[in-house]
C-alpha cells in the first residue's frame, strides 16, 4: 500500500492535485475549531465533556460537521445546508418543469442548476444558523445534562453577527468543494463528508475501549471489519442489462454495431433515504419540544408518546418504523432518479435495444421489472446497515454515533471507493500501473 502512495506522490500532476486536496481539507477541519463570536468556548467545551451523547434533532447535522455543530464553531452548519440544497432541487425536477428542462440541456442548464443550488444552500444556511443560535440561546442545545451559560452576548447585533458569520461559513465550505472538485482529486464535497466523518471515528473507538472492556472493544472491530466488507460488496455489485446498437449510415460512415450494457447498481439510492428518514423521525421530537407543560405541569399525552417511543432509538416501535421508512424512501428515490420510460426513449432514438425485447413499451416495462427487482435487496441493504448504531446502542450502551454502520459507513465506503477509482484513472493515464495492482 506505502508503495502505490509513494506511486501516486512521484507524479508531478497527480502529487499537486493530491497536495491542494490535502490542504483544502486541513482548512476545513482547522475552522471546525474555531469558535463563532461571542461564543464561551471553555462553557461550550465543559458542557461537550459533560453531555453522554448528542441529542437526536442535531445528530446526523453534528456527524455531517465533524463535531463543529455542538461547538458553535464558524463552521457549525458543516456542508449539510448544501445537501438538503442538492436534493430538494433534484425532487424539484419532478415538480417544476423547468428544473428538468434545465437538467437535459446539457452542461449549460446543468450549471444554472448549480447557480440555483448555491442560492437554496445560503438560505438554508442562514435559517439553520438562526435555528442553532436560539436553541444555543434557550439553552437546550445539550438538554439537560448542561445548564452552563453558552453565549457571552445575546444582544441583536450579536446574534446577528453569529447568524452571518455561520452562513458565511457555509458558503465558505460549498466554495472548498467546489475547488477540490475543479482542482483536486475527487469530489470535493464528498470528500469533505468523508473527512467530517472520519474524524469522529477514533473518538468513538476511544470511548467504547475506555467505558467497556476490552473483549467488547475487539467484537466491535471484528464487526466493523465484517460490515466494511459487506458494504464494498454491495456497493460494487451491479445489474448489467446487455444493450445492442444497430449499425448506421452517416454519409459514408458506419456507426454502431457495438454491444455495451446498462449498469443498474443493487444500491442505486445510495445514502440518500437513510438521511430522508432520519430527517422525518426527527421531526416528531422537533415538534415535542415546542409543546410547553400546562399549568400543572402536565405534557400533553401525544408529546409522552412521542417522547417514549419516537425519541430513542432502543425502542423496538422507533426502529421498525425507521427500517420502514428507509425502505420506502429507497423505492421513491430510485423511482424518481431512474425513469425507465427514459432510458427506453433514449435507446430508441440511438438504435438500441434489448436482445430478446422489442423496443418501446416492453422494453419500458422489462426496465421497471429488472429496477423493482434488484431495489428490494437493496432497500433491506439499507435498513438493515442504519439499523446498526442503534442496535449497538442498545447492545452495548454506546452512542448513536457507532462508528461501523449506518449513514457513517456508507459514506465512508462510497467516497473512498470512488476517490480511489479517480487517482488510479489518473495514474494509468501515465504508465500502466494504476494505484492499486
Amino acid at each position: 500500500m506505502f508503495s502505490a502512495i509513494a506511486r501516486a506522490f512521484r507524479t508531478p500532476d497527480l502529487r499537486n492535485k493530491l497536495a491542494f486536496t490535502l490542504g483544502m481539507i486541513a482548512v476545513f477541519r482547522l475552522g471546525s475549531f474555531i469558535p463563532t463570536p461571542n461564543v464561551d468556548y471553555s462553557n461550550v467545551q465543559q458542557c461537550l465533556a459533560q453531555s453522554e451523547s448528542t441529542s437526536g434533532l442535531y445528530e446526523l447535522v453534528n456527524l455531517f460537521s465533524g463535531g463543529a455543530l455542538l461547538q458553535l464553531s464558524i463552521f457549525a452548519l458543516g456542508i449539510m445546508p448544501y445537501i438538503t440544497a442538492s436534493i430538494i432541487t433534484q425532487l424539484l425536477r419532478v415538480v417544476i418543469p423547468r428544473f428538468e428542462t434545465l437538467h437535459k440541456e446539457g452542461p449549460q442548464g446543468q450549471a444554472k442548476l448549480t447557480q440555483y443550488t448555491r442560492y437554496l444552500t445560503i438560505a438554508l444556511g442562514l435559517l439553520q444558523a438562526t435555528t442553532l443560535i436560539a436553541v444555543a440561546r434557550q439553552g437546550a442545545l445539550f438538554g439537560a445534562d448542561c445548564t452552563l451559560p453558552i453565549l457571552v452576548d445575546t444582544g441583536p447585533l450579536a446574534i446577528s453577527l453569529m447568524v452571518m458569520t455561520m452562513t458565511a461559513g457555509t458558503g465558505l465550505i460549498m466554495w472548498i468543494g467546489e475547488l477540490i472538485t475543479e482542482r483536486g482529486v475527487g469530489n470535493g464535497m464528498s470528500l469533505l463528508i468523508f473527512t467530517s466523518i472520519a474524524s469522529t471515528f477514533p473518538a468513538s473507538l476511544l470511548q467504547i475501549l475506555q467505558t467497556r472492556s476490552i473483549e467488547i472493544f475487539i467484537i466491535v472491530m471484528a464487526v466493523g471489519f465484517l460490515v466494511v466488507a459487506l458494504v464494498v460488496l454491495v456497493e460494487q455489485s451491479q445489474r448489467r442489462i446487455p444493450v445492442q446498437y444497430a449499425k448506421r449510415m452517416v454519409g459514408r460512415k458506419a456507426y454502431g454495431g457495438q454491444s455495451t450494457y446498462i449498469p443498474v447498481k443493487v444500491n442505486t439510492a445510495g445514502v440518500i433515504p437513510v438521511i430522508f428518514a432520519s430527517s422525518m423521525l426527527y421531526l416528531p421530537a422537533l415538534l415535542a419540544q415546542f409543546s410547553q407543560p400546562d399549568a400543572n405541569g402536565q405534557v400533553a399525552p401525544w408529546v409522552t408518546w412521542i417522547s417514549t417511543y419516537l425519541v430513542s432509538g432502543d425502542n423496538p416501535l422507533y426502529m421498525a418504523i425507521y427500517f420502514l421508512m428507509i425502505v420506502g424512501f429507497t423505492y421513491f428515490y430510485v423511482a424518481i432518479t431512474l425513469n425507465p420510460e427514459e432510458i427506453s426513449d433514449n435507446m430508441k432514438k440511438y438504435g438500441g435495444f434489448i436482445p430478446g425485447i422489442r423496443a418501446g413499451r416492453p422494453t419500458t416495462e422489462y426496465l421497471q421489472y429488472v429496477i423493482s427487482r434488484i431495489t428490494a435487496p437493496g432497500a433491506i441493504y439499507l435498513g438493515l446497515i442504519a439499523l446498526i448504531p442503534l442496535v449497538a446502542f442498545t447492545a452495548i450502551g454506546t452512542n448513536q454515533n457507532f462508528p461501523f454502520g449506518g449513514t457513517s459507513i456508507l459514506i465512508i465506503v462510497g467516497v473512498g471507493l470512488e476517490t480511489v477509482k479517480q487517482i488510479n484513472a489518473q495514474m494509468q493515464q501515465r504508465n500502466y500501473e494504476g494505484l492499486l495492482k
